[in-house]
């Protein structure tokens, strides 16, 4: 990568690169940013995020950008790599759509600082988006119809620190949770107010340096919840793939899920040192990793509760970290060997794309009576203010170091190439326009997008309706009533709204907030233990590539199905073409 002594191929930007699956290309007619395309000068500012929709239209042009510069944010349609292919930029600048967003806010003694759509209710006519501010304010505006509906914690009585990341709870059209740099986690509901006077809690849940309280009222109003999770603040959160758990990475370097229903503590992981940044979930759901200030990018087993890997590529603060779920590698020890249905074999190939619980557990089922031998390589990238991206492979010899490899062989496989086989069932207009071939007939919904989140593509209503064991507290119940009512199927009547209230819930805990017992973790006790391994102890990872992508520090990795999307601090968002989806492009 680099020279000796550190010359030109070290300071060089590069513009494509090439893994086993073949080359990725980086796209200048599909770079977004601020019309005038002047550099931002990033000093003090809140880091650029971008975040992806699909409103779900029948024109096979229906993805939408949103992402923040500075004061500014900006709502745009997105054609990424299908703009190369069908209409080339006439000129350095881009086509006209790259300058004319079709929503342009500029906002005075705050900055936006995170964002993310509600994939439900999206539609060609309205979509739902949450921003949060640096102030502490959440906004919920529709840059289609360019309305703004409701302002939360508007007068800051809820929260006063920043607001570090804002999600849709999966499956719902109205609940929302809010992470601060103070250490805390809102529930919202954006039906209800935030009230007029400070909101005074109870506590529901306590537990090892975390507690839950709810919000004591007469009538019910935001926030539903407070979080209040380890020390410093709360720099990311993630919900697993079928919306049950949740990870949080704090900057006391901790990592730590829980069940999001019932609020109970899952497990827990710490940083080699310094605070932890990013976390994202694998496909399945199975293998979380974080990024922080150690430059390490952690792999934590979430069925086993421990460290199983870590990466070292990068030379400074790991950013952002995601999994690509369109790239996996599945292959059989023996065709001959297969005893399941030729639908059975095209699930498995389409992994990255159908994640369907079915398809989930075929693949958990390694040496399986009903299903040859698979092997299964996870990929995932990570970003950060080095300007570096890296790209790593999680291999079965590290998934599995105590079980002798199979017979299959692994290979990477990028979306089954571009030709899918001929005479399969249903087709999904794909983000590159191209039919894409689906076992069985069906036609899985699109995939909802967002800056860090694996969201389930579907929400199965029925299986989370009963989710909290019976020894729960009656609280802890009535709260996971209210969470779950409103996550409904997509395809559910929009038009009917049920309102629960969280009733009164019997406590005699005191209202005091600083009820958690924080115990200062001291990182020479943790070094070497369960929770934070040494070096030594765990497989170290090497990146596949690691390359200088930018001049500014990176803020930005999403992956989709015909492209890998990037930002930096400048305020340039980049789509880099995957290999084969472009047929020819001369820069």
């Amino acid at each position: 990568m680099a020279t000796e002594g550190g010359g030109k191929e070290m300071n060089e930007i590069k513009t494509q690169f090439t893994t086993r699956e073949g080359l990725y290309k980086l796209l200048p007619h599909s770079e977004y940013s601020r019309p005038n395309r002047v550099p931002f000068n990033s000093q003090g500012s809140n880091p650029v995020r971008v975040s992806f929709v699909n409103l779900n239209d029948q024109s096979g042009n229906g993805d939408r950008l949103c992402f923040n510069v500075g004061r500014e944010l900006y709502f745009y349609i997105y054609k990424g790599v299908r703009k190369v292919l069908t209409q080339p930029a006439p000129g350095p600048t881009g086509a006209a759509d790259l300058s004319k967003p079709i929503d342009k806010r500029i906002y005075k003694g705050t900055q936006p600082t995170c964002h993310d759509f509600n994939h439900l209710t999206a539609t060609a006519e309205s979509v739902s988006l949450l921003v949060g501010f640096s102030a502490g304010q959440v906004q919920l505006i529709d840059p289609i119809k360019k309305e703004t509906s409701k302002l939360f914690n508007e007068e800051r009585l809820i929260d006063k620190s920043r607001v570090t990341c804002v999600k849709w709870v999966p499956g719902s059209e109205s609940l929302f949770l809010v992470a601060h740099s103070s250490g805390n986690m809102y529930l919202y509901n954006v039906e209800h107010t935030c009230g007029t006077t400070a909101p005074h809690y109870q506590l529901l849940k306590q537990g090892e340096n975390f507690a839950v309280h709810t919000c004591k009222s007469k009538s019910t109003r935001n926030p539903l919840l407070k979080w209040t999770v380890g020390e410093g603040a709360l720099n990311e959160f993630a919900f697993s793939p079928d919306g049950k758990f949740l990870a949080c990475v704090s900057q006391d370097g901790f990592l730590r899920v829980f069940n999001f229903d019932s609020v109970e503590l899952h497990g827990t992981m710490k940083s080699y040192f310094g605070g932890l940044l990013c976390v994202c979930w694998s496909p399945d759901g199975k293998y979380i990793v974080t990024g922080g200030e150690d430059d390490l990018v952690t792999v934590w087993s979430f069925v086993d509760c421990r460290v199983i890997a870590r990466g070292h590529g990068h030379k400074s603060w790991v950013s952002v970290v995601a999994f690509d779920p369109y790239t996996t590698s599945v292959e059989e020890s023996d065709p001959m060997e297969f005893s399941g249905s030729d639908e059975d074999f095209q699930d498995l190939l389409h992994f990255g794309r159908d994640r369907a619980n079915s398809t989930q557990s075929r693949l958990s089922k390694r040496n399986s009576t009903d299903s040859r031998p698979v092997s299964v390589t996870y990929r995932f990238g990570s970003v950060g203010q080095d300007t570096q991206l890296c790209l790593w492979d999680l291999t079965e010899d590290i998934l599995f170091p105590h079980q002798p490899l199979s017979r299959a062989r692994t290979h990477t496989n990028v979306m089954n190439a571009t030709s899918p086989p001929a005479g399969s069932g249903g087709t999904n207009p794909g983000s590159n326009g191209n039919s894409i071939t689906m076992p069985g007939n069906s036609v899985p919904p699109p995939l909802p997008r967002s800056n860090s989140l694996p969201h389930s593509a579907v929400s199965n209503a029925g299986s989370k309706s009963s989710v909290l064991d019976g020894a729960i507290a009656s609280g802890v119940s009535k709260f996971a009533t209210l969470s779950l009512h409103d996550r409904k199927e997509r395809h559910h009547d929009k038009d009917h709204k049920r309102n629960h209230s969280m009733g009164h819930i019997s406590s005699k805990s005191s209202d005091k907030l600083n009820l958690v017992t924080k115990t200062k973790t001291d990182p020479a006790k943790t070094l070497g233990t369960s929770l934070c391994p040494r070096m030594e102890d765990v497989p170290l990872l090497e990146p596949l590539i690691c390359k200088k992508i930018a001049h500014e520090r990176l803020t930005v990795l999403i992956f989709l199905e015909d492209c890998i999307v990037t930002a930096c601090q400048e305020g340039f968002i980049c789509t880099w073409a995957r290999p084969g989806k472009v047929v020819s492009f001369n820069p």
